[in-house]
Parts: structure tokens; sequence; C-alpha cells
């Protein structure tokens, strides 16, 4: 009994990365992803990835999960709206950023942990930097 329960367990957590959904079978994406994980600038270490979803390929680990959480949650990029009030919470110097298309558009996004809000943001998207969750 406790055998089936488990492999019941593994297989609720392994059906996000399945990518036989319809949703994320229709959705066409293409994104450059760059992590730099002590800030931006000059000579500052940085780590590239790519993902393309329809067909899945590209450098992401795990694309075929990050694939079917783009196609399924559409507001995963939503900027902080100017007047929220957020907690002054310093996460890091990490900086994210996402390029390419997703749903046709064009995406150009940073990320980062300067505060509560942009935090929960980058803990939103975290299944894209995947060292740095």
């Amino acid at each position: 009994m406790r055998t089936l329960a488990a492999i019941g367990l593994v297989l609720l957590a392994l059906a996000p990365g399945c990518s036989s959904s319809s949703a994320a079978r229709d959705i066409a994406i293409s994104l450059r992803i760059t992590v730099w994980p002590h800030g931006r600038g000059e000579g500052k270490v940085s780590y590239v990835w790519t993902l393309r979803c329809n067909p899945l390929g590209g450098t992401l680990p795990h694309g075929d999960r990050a694939c079917y959480f783009l196609a399924v949650y559409p507001d995963l990029f939503e900027p902080v709206p100017r007047n929220a009030a957020c907690t002054q919470i310093y996460a890091g110097p990490a900086v994210g950023y996402v390029r390419g298309t997703l749903r046709g558009r064009a995406l150009r996004v940073f990320v980062r942990r300067s505060d509560g809000c942009e935090l929960e943001r980058w803990d939103r998207v975290g299944f894209l930097f995947p060292r740095f969750v």
C-alpha cells in the first residue's frame, strides 16, 4: 500500500512537467534567459540558457516543465504595480533577464531580488533560473 501511495505522489509531482496538455502544445515560445548572480556590470559572471517550446528545445534544464508553466500561467511576468507597498527585504544582487517571444508577443523582462515585491516576482518565474531559486 505504501508503494502505491509513493508512486501516486511521484506521478503528481511529475504531472506539471508533462507537455501533453493541449495548452502547452498550442503555444509557441522562444526565450533567451540570462542570470547575473552577483549583479550586472563589467566583468560580472553570467549564465545563459535558451528555451523553445513547440517543438521543445534549448539548453534550459527541465524545459518541458518550463514550457508547461509558461503555457498554463499567462500572467507570470506581470510587473509590480507602481503604487504597490513592498517589504524592504533585500535578497541579493542577482538579476535575471528574459527576452524572446511568448504567446506571439515580444518579451523583455528584468527580474530582481531588490524588495519583497520583486522577490515574489522572481519566485514566480524561478523555474527559468534553475541554479538561483
